[in-house]
This record gives C-alpha cells, structure tokens and sequence, in this order.
C-alpha cells in the first residue's frame, strides 16, 4: 500500500486530487457538519481537511471515504475503477485473511500523554453535525474492546465503530447494540458486575477504519483482514493503560471503561438511515487516560440522508461477507449489493438451480449473523442482471415479478432499532421480491391418491390369524419386538 495511516492517506488523496484544503478559519457549528455534507455531493466527493477551526489549534479532516473514487484509493486501485471491478478486487483481497498485525516500537499515538484534568472539549474541535444532535458525537472512532472471559484470545478482541457521544470532560455515552460484539463483550462484563475496559481510536488508517465498521464473525479479527486488504501487516502497539492492542499510528487514543449496570440518556443523533435516531438509555463511558500525536487532526463523518461517506464506508463491507457467507451454501450466488443503508436494502443476483430458488436464496441471507437484525428489503435478480445497476434491477421487477407468487412477507422479525420504520423500535416485517425468470419445477407432481395394494385385506386376516396361534395379540407381539 502506498499509505500508513490517515496522515499519508491524506497526502496520497491530495497527490490524486481526491483533497481540498480550507485555509480560512471556519466555525465549529455549522461549518464543519455542512462542509461535511456538501463533499459527497460532488462529482468526484473529495476530503476536506479544514487547517483552522475558530477555539482550536487542530485540523479537522471529513469525507476521508466520501466516493468511490477515495474508496478505490483506499483499496490500492486506480481512483476510476467501476463499483463492481472494486467489489471482485475486494472480493479477492478478502480470500488472503488472515494476515497477522505486527507491534511496533515506533508509536505516533504516544507522542503526548494525559492523565490528568482531561477535558475533551478542549483535545478535539467537537461539533455536531446536524442542528438536532442531542451533543457532540465522534461519528468515526473505532472502539476496541476484548471479551472479559477470554481475555488473551486475539481473534475475539473486537475493533468496530459505535457512535460516541461527549457529555462530559472525561465522560461519554456509547451505543453497544445486544447483536454487536462490543454489546456480547458488554453483557460478560456486567453479568459480573465489572466495567468493560475500551480504547476509543480516532484518525485512523482508512483500512482500519473500513473493517471497524465491517460485519465479520465474532471469532475473526479486523487488524487481520485489515492486513490482507493492504497487502501487508497492521502496526500495533499495547494502550497505555490497559494493553488492549490499538493502531500505533492512530491521531488519538483515549481508554476508558464502560461503567457497568447503569444507563443515561444518549441521543438523538441523525443516523445512517438519514433520520433522528430519538434519545434511548445507554451506557456511559468514563475516560482517565489520552495520548495522542504531536498536531493531532481529528477526523470525524458525517451521517444524514444518503450519500453521505458513511454510505461509502458502509457499502462494499456490508456486501462481500453477506456475499461469501450465502455463496458458501448457494455457489449459484454470483454478487450481493447490500450498499444501502448497511444492508437494510439488499440486492442479490443469483442463478437458479430450480423452482422457488430466489426465495430460498433470500431466506438464507435472512439467516446471517449481519442480515437477520438488518435486512429488511431484499431483492433477487437473474445472474444477468447487474445488482450495482439500478436500471436493470428496475427492468427485472418490471418484468419478472408476478406480485401472487413472487412476493414473500415475514411479520415481527428482528429488526435495527434505528431503522425508523421498525416498530417497536427492533422489530420490522421482512420483504422479499423474487425478481428472477420463473424457474418450473423439476418433475410434474401428481396429486391422485395412493390405493391400498391388491390383497391386502386377506394377507392382514392371514398375519392375525398365525399371531393368534403364536399365543398372543398382534399388540402384546409387537412389544415382543415381533
């Protein structure tokens, strides 16, 4: 890769012309989150790296992975490559995991270390980014946290990213869902009354962050798919305080933990679904311990109505592992478009082997660890149509849909609580559209009843009969074992 950590990322994106740098001071509110917004909605969606922002001595970088154009770059690929060309390459770096991180002495993220009168308002240019926003969030921090009972197991080490809300100087709120690792890792901890220990990691290598936000198995570690991304090994180093193992080139690590049993009000925050996600009790975080990078930057993301970089950063992440995990039991599988809001909305081509197969083929992307609390709307098309093309996903349901045959509803399933049409919050009814060529079936199916065979009735009197002579009843006989 030709990059390390955001900071070279940076300048390869300025080398590509994928940057514009504001030299004029801007305010914390609106600026940053309308600057946030504007990016993406550019032709080539280029980063914003904001070199004054007025109360603060640090820069701001936003929309890092805000077009496909960044995206490709992210994945060493030239920055016009086609979306499906970066599925298939991503597809085919994925097959190189694991690659194992390495620790390195040499650790940027320690360059400055706090542990006393911490007061986060004054580290980073905190903002929000729309006017709603219940407080200041950290919309890109990757969270890593282990899991208490296996302490010493690295594949169960967890590095994900979770909306992070600031309340206090040294205190945070955090959203760890019951079906997200951090929130299994949560619910071992506090079984046994015990806080949580996390490192919260910001201004990353963009890899690293791609993976945070990426639905692995419980049992995978991201710095090890991170590596087979890159082509080379993650730098690592121990956290300060508690050793969990955090990128040594990150911009900040703040470590904290999660206090246990208790709940406070966190929210609203506009979310990925481009709506206010309202206010719920989570759980808080206390911080005791900063370091950083001398000059830190502090990268944030913005979240609202699509496109937005995190519908960017969500996209092909969300689709490769839906991808691999239905083609390993349904090799007719030939690509998974699961781009839009995380995969609530999933697009899937397939062949068909027989009858009903698109359905079957949807009920399995409903049994995956990532698509049975996500996945609401999923759609199959023909191996022919391209699921990245709108327009032909368009023409199949236009065409191939018989709405009495074709049309699949499964009520009160599990659903995203910020997903706003679920309801409650959590539940929401599935839909699947079968969109494929109607597949006969293999053999035409009589439905005339079977006869009872000729005889029958006198070989039943003869068996009764050579039973009563044996001395017993057709009954006692059985339980004979006759």
């Amino acid at each position: 890769m030709a990059y390390r950590d955001l900071r070279e990322f940076i300048d390869l994106l300025e080398k590509e012309q994928q940057l514009v740098r504001i030299t004029e001071e801007v305010m914390p509110e609106p600026d940053l989150g309308a600057i946030g917004r504007a990016a993406p909605n550019l032709e080539n969606g280029p980063a914003v790296l904001v070199e004054k922002v007025k109360g603060y001595n640090n820069p701001v970088v936003v929309n890092v992975q805000g077009s496909w154009q960044n995206h490709a770059l992210m994945l060493n690929l030239p920055k016009d490559t086609p979306i499906k060309e970066q599925f298939y390459a991503l597809d085919k770096l994925w097959q190189d995991y694991p690659v194992k991180p390495v620790w390195v002495d040499d650790t940027p993220c320690k360059e400055v270390k706090i542990t006393e009168n911490i007061n986060l308002f004054d580290l980073m240019p905190l903002y929000r980014s729309n006017q709603f926003d219940g407080g200041f969030y950290m919309s890109k921090a990757v969270v890593v946290s282990r899991d208490i009972e296996d302490p010493d197991n690295f594949d169960t080490e967890n590095v994900g990213i979770y909306r992070i809300q600031a309340k206090g100087p040294d205190l945070l709120g955090i959203q760890p869902l019951p079906f997200h690792d951090i929130g299994i890792h949560l619910r071992k901890a506090e079984e046994l009354n015990k806080p949580l220990p996390i490192a919260i990691c910001l201004g990353n290598d963009p890899v690293i962050s791609f993976m945070a936000s990426t639905p692995i198995e419980y049992v995978q570690n991201e710095y090890e798919f991170a590596g087979a991304l890159k082509g080379q090994p993650i730098e690592l180093c121990k956290s300060e305080f508690y050793k969990l193992d955090v990128p040594a080139r990150s911009e900040y690590i703040l470590e904290g933990y999660i206090i246990p049993r208790e709940r406070h009000m966190e929210g609203p925050f506009g979310e990925f679904p481009g709506s206010y996600s309202g206010a719920r009790r989570m759980p808080d975080v206390k911080i005791h311990t900063v370091t950083h990078r001398k000059n830190p930057i502090f990268e944030n993301l913005y979240l609202g109505m699509p496109w937005t970089e995190i519908d960017y950063l969500m996209a092909l992440n969300t689709s490769i592992p839906l991808y691999r995990q239905i083609k390993r039991d349904f090799p007719e599988v030939v690509a998974v478009n699961a781009m839009y809001t995380h995969g609530i909305g999933v697009i899937i081509s397939t062949k068909s082997r027989l009858g009903g197969y698109g359905k079957a083929v949807a009920m399995r992307l409903l049994t995956t660890p990532h698509g049975m609390p996500y996945s609401k709307v999923v759609i199959v098309v023909d191996e022919f149509v391209d699921p990245f093309n709108l327009q032909q996903v368009m023409w199949a349901l236009s065409t191939r849909v018989r709405p009495a045959k074709d049309v699949v509803l499964i009520p009160w399933a599990p659903g995203m609580p910020l997903d706003p049409a679920s309801e409650p919050a959590g539940i929401h009814t599935k839909l699947i559209i079968d969109a494929t060529t109607p597949f006969g079936p293999d053999t035409w199916r009589e439905t005339e009843l079977v006869e009872t065979p000729e005889k029958a009735e006198l070989w039943e009197k003869y068996l009764r009969n050579a039973v009563r002579e044996m001395g017993g009843s057709i009954p006692v006989m059985l339980n004979r074992g006759l």
